[in-house]
């Protein structure tokens, strides 16, 4: 067995006592032992109709609510594709819509719902790892599947997740590289205060470490909150050559203001992002001109694939409409469950983990494979700088997509013991 796989069933293994409060879905064996979550929860999806139903997960309320909506809509456009096309197994999708509310509990709620009252196949959508972590326990004691678009900080896998969006390796490591190669010798970390920015950050610390890069100060602010106004003087002070930013939601308008009446700017200590994309950037109330970013896909990909997402998705929501890395990861993820699901001639589960491993997409941001013991896609890292328009010129590929290493087994220096 790999350890990528040892590492996955552990870690369906650990989260399966909550899985059982949560879901209600488990029972205890005689002996006192927790019994496997798929002999507690029989499936109740009905693949009898000509519709099958699939849950759409995203926060339409709340402080992510200016990402996410955003996911919301390129789900609803491939739906309407892949329906147009005749569907999964010439089934209909029938989406089913839950708001998260940008609230972990919601999250944790609205998915058990979905997958034992609404019995959809699968649910998409997520976007903080808090609402993730929230959803990993019910969605494994339902034995269900979760399909989750957003890069995120790693360490994880499960039967029951599938990861579209970046992980360590594909978007953080990069940026640390790429930082590297422009002579950046301070850094310094600010972030929302939850799972994800923490994780990054710890990561980043040990990545600098060995890339010669000091941590000149590291900030964090409540995920809705949106005064920066003590944290960015502190940044003033220290000076840095780069500013790390993993801040989530509409807190990165507080952030990008202080930043600014504070005196920065991309001439002196520039920002690289990895939360702020195409739909973000004319938000921030801000010129963001010459800031970076770190994703998989930007809306200027020059490919046949990327100008038939662009076209279809402006055709649906307005030529004024940017397309972005979650939204396409969202979008894509879809594709890749039609695509599993129907090499497995199943909408089972347990069919749709056997035939996963080998599925591909010819995605907008290149061709992307299925890791069937990690459940993760390989991914082309790029590396934008944000142009007049808000648009991003890629300054940086890693020019093939790389293989997923979400537990980072191929890093001399992460020790996930440290502090």
């Amino acid at each position: 067995m790999s350890d990528s796989r040892a590492r996955l069933l552990a870690s369906s293994a650990a989260v399966l006592a909550a899985a059982l409060v949560l879901s209600s879905c488990g029972s205890k064996s005689s002996d006192g032992d927790v019994e496997s979550a798929s002999a507690g929860a029989a499936s109740c999806v009905d693949t009898s109709g000509d519709t099958i139903k699939l849950g759409f997960l995203n926060s339409t309320s709340g402080a992510m609510a200016i990402s996410e909506q955003t996911v919301r809509d390129s789900l609803l456009l491939a739906a309407e594709e892949i329906n147009a096309d005749g569907g999964i197994l010439g089934k209909q999708i029938e989406p089913v819509e839950e708001d998260g509310a940008s609230d972990p509990a919601v999250f944790a709620e609205k998915i058990g719902k979905l997958l034992t009252s609404d019995c959809v196949a699968a649910v998409f959508g997520g976007w903080t790892s808090a609402s993730r972590k929230a959803m990993l326990p019910v969605v494994e004691g339902a034995n269900g599947l979760l399909y989750y678009p957003v890069q995120y900080e790693g360490l994880e896998a499960s039967k029951n997740i599938y990861y579209t969006g970046a992980t360590t390796n594909q978007q953080i490591i990069p940026a640390m590289d790429f930082l590297a190669s422009k002579g950046v010798k301070t850094l310094f970390l600010a972030g929302s205060d939850y799972v994800f920015p923490r994780t990054a950050n710890k990561i980043i610390k040990q990545y600098a470490e060995e890339l010669g890069i000091e941590i000149v100060g590291e900030e964090y602010v409540p995920l809705d909150s949106d005064d920066w106004s003590t944290q960015v003087a502190k940044i003033v002070a220290a000076k840095p050559d780069f500013v790390f930013n993993t801040i989530n939601g509409s807190s990165n308008v507080g952030f990008i203001k202080a930043y600014y009446e504070q005196g920065l700017g991309p001439d002196s200590s520039p920002i690289i992002s990895v939360s702020i994309a195409e739909e973000e950037a004319p938000a921030m109330g801000k010129d963001v001109t010459g800031q970076f970013a770190a994703w998989n896909y930007f809306q200027s990909v020059d490919s046949p694939d990327n100008a038939a997402f662009i076209k279809a998705f402006q055709a649906k929501y307005g030529a004024d409409r940017p397309t972005s890395d979650p939204m396409e990861a969202a979008y894509t993820s879809l594709y890749l469950y039609k695509n599993t699901v129907e090499k497995a001639k199943s909408f089972d589960v347990e069919d749709v983990n056997d035939a996963s491993d080998g599925v591909s997409f010819d995605a907008p941001e290149g061709t992307v494979t299925i890791n069937g013991e990690n459940h993760h896609i390989a991914k082309t890292g790029l590396i934008g700088q944000i142009n007049s328009d808000n648009q991003f010129d890629v300054v940086w590929s890693s020019e093939e997509p790389i293989e997923p290493d979400p537990f980072l087994e191929s890093y001399d220096w992460w020790d996930s013991s440290a502090e």
